[in-house]
């Protein structure tokens, strides 16, 4: 699905069976490991029939086996599994039994955990996970469909990029990880949780653009890398990412600003001042992206004369 509205530009926003109901157990499995119950999204049900606990019970302890401590966002394997599940999602099944196109080639016993746990999962979690994922698609759709453009202009721009051509496709989970959204690379493919409470409101818009410049945003990286090299300077962690939350933040806040006007709301706080990002080990970056990188965004100085002000200062 796109929106209820027909496609959107920039992006396509997807609510699929199958990322959600693998992102369900794979959340559920972690938080039985850590001790902590189901996960937050995860809508666990006490309703299950006896039957149905059994294959929901054997797939989140196959889940808690093979998967549980190895990272969505950096292992390759849950990384291709996704993706496959993604392009899945028409399916009712995946071992292409009932129609051969549904094969989606995964290993066997994946297959049968996960056309097992299906109706288990349809028939409690899926209809409010569905329901919360097309909530949230509904309410970030129309500023996509008015500003979106716009914004993955400015963004490329800033970036020194180009925005993807093809639209970015997003899969809206009740679950993501621990971020509660996280994105991965060929093919550039967005996860975002829609019941996860840092994503909700007008930050919606911050972390659909914030997730898909985590794709786009590789000249920064380099640049920085290479400002390093140069002045025989440690690689600083995470300053590429610390300046990716802060553009998207300045980018988004004038065009929420002025959504907000005319209802009275109140001035927009991006995500990393609101989550307090900055507190965590950022404060030395914010510092310097305010004096340095902020004229740049600003269109007083230069890409790499910006970084370069970074790096030196570090």
């Amino acid at each position: 699905m796109d929106s209820q509205y027909g496609p959107l530009p920039v992006f396509e926003l997807h609510s699929g069976f199958w990322i959600n109901l693998h992102h369900t157990l794979y959340g559920q499995a972690r938080q039985s490991r850590d001790g902590r119950g189901s996960p937050s999204g995860t809508g666990a049900t006490t309703h299950r029939t006896p039957s149905e606990q059994i294959a929901w019970d054997a797939a989140v302890s196959y889940y808690a086996a093979n998967y549980q401590d190895k990272d969505l966002l950096f292992n390759t394997e849950l990384i291709l599994l996704k993706n496959q599940l993604g392009d899945f999602e028409q399916c009712d099944e995946l071992s292409g039994a009932k129609k051969k196109t549904c094969d989606a080639g995964l290993p066997p016993k994946l297959t049968r955990i996960l056309d097992a746990a299906a109706p288990v999962y349809r028939a409690h979690e899926w209809p409010e996970h569905d329901r919360a994922n097309r909530r949230w698609i509904a309410g970030v759709s129309p500023l996509v469909r008015v500003k979106g453009v716009e914004l993955s202009q400015r963004l490329a721009e800033i970036y020194q990029t180009q925005w993807p051509k093809e639209r970015i496709r997003v899969d809206v989970s009740a679950y993501a990880n621990y971020a509660g959204a996280y994105t991965t690379l060929d093919p550039l493919r967005v996860l975002i949780s829609s019941t996860d409470p840092r994503n909700q409101s007008d930050s919606a818009l911050e972390v659909l653009f914030h997730e898909a410049s985590n794709g786009i945003a590789e000249p920064v990286q380099l640049a920085i890398n290479r400002e390093c090299r140069q002045r025989d300077k440690a690689i600083p962690r995470d300053l590429w990412h610390a300046l990716v939350f802060y553009t998207t933040g300045e980018v988004i806040k004038p065009i929420v600003n002025a959504e907000n006007a005319s209802a009275d709301g109140g001035q927009y706080m991006p995500y990393a001042f609101r989550e307090r990002l900055y507190q965590r080990g950022w404060d030395e970056y914010l510092q310097l992206l305010e004096h340095f990188w902020q004229p740049y965004l600003d269109g007083k100085t230069t890409f790499d004369d910006a970084i370069a002000h970074i790096v030196s200062a570090l």
